[in-house]
Formats: structure tokens, C-alpha cells, sequence
């Protein structure tokens, strides 16, 4: 495998990569923050604590979307794990009685 490429030269190419950092650690740290939500959800939904799995849900949606209105994940892959969570956390639950 070669060797990494020599650094750039012009004004503009530095500035690009000096964005692609920025915007790479933005991005890292927004994915992980979703992964942990998204952990917490199932957490809740394995403990039988259908208020607190409601309310992870709610704030992991929240999350989600706003990931995919900043451009950091895409809109469908947002829309497929709301999806997946939701089905989740409703299907724990399904079969309680209605209060």
C-alpha cells in the first residue's frame, strides 16, 4: 500500500482538509452519541421499564433527526432506525393491559 500523499500546497487545499477534520470529529462524535442512545432504548426496553424506554425513545428520535437534517447521517438511514427502535419498544409492550 503506498504511502500517505504529500501535504498540500495551496491556501485552499489546506483550509478543505482543516475542514474535513472539523467536520470528521463532529461527526464521530455525534455517531457515537446516537449508538448510545440507541443502546440505552434496548437497555430499557430489557428491563421491563416501559416509561423509561418511552422516554429514551423519545430523545433518541429526536437525536436521530437532527443527525439527518445536519447532513450527518442520511435521512433514510435515520428513518430506519427510528423505525427499528420504535418496533421495538412497542412490541415489549404490546401485550400489557391498557391503563
Amino acid at each position: 500500500m503506498p504511502a500517505k500523499a504529500a501535504p498540500k500546497k495551496n491556501l485552499s487545499a489546506l483550509k478543505k482538509t482543516r475542514q474535513d477534520e472539523k467536520r470528521k470529529e463532529r461527526n464521530q462524535s455525534v455517531k457515537t452519541a446516537l449508538r448510545t442512545h440507541a443502546k440505552s432504548v434496548e437497555a430499557a426496553v430489557a428491563s421491563k421499564s416501559k416509561e423509561e424506554a418511552d422516554a429514551q425513545l423519545k430523545k433518541t428520535i429526536s437525536m436521530l433527526d437532527k443527525a439527518a437534517t445536519k447532513g450527518v447521517i442520511h435521512r433514510n438511514t435515520a428513518a430506519r432506525k427510528v423505525s427499528r427502535l420504535t418496533k421495538k419498544v412497542n412490541g415489549a409492550f404490546s401485550g400489557e393491559a391498557k391503563e
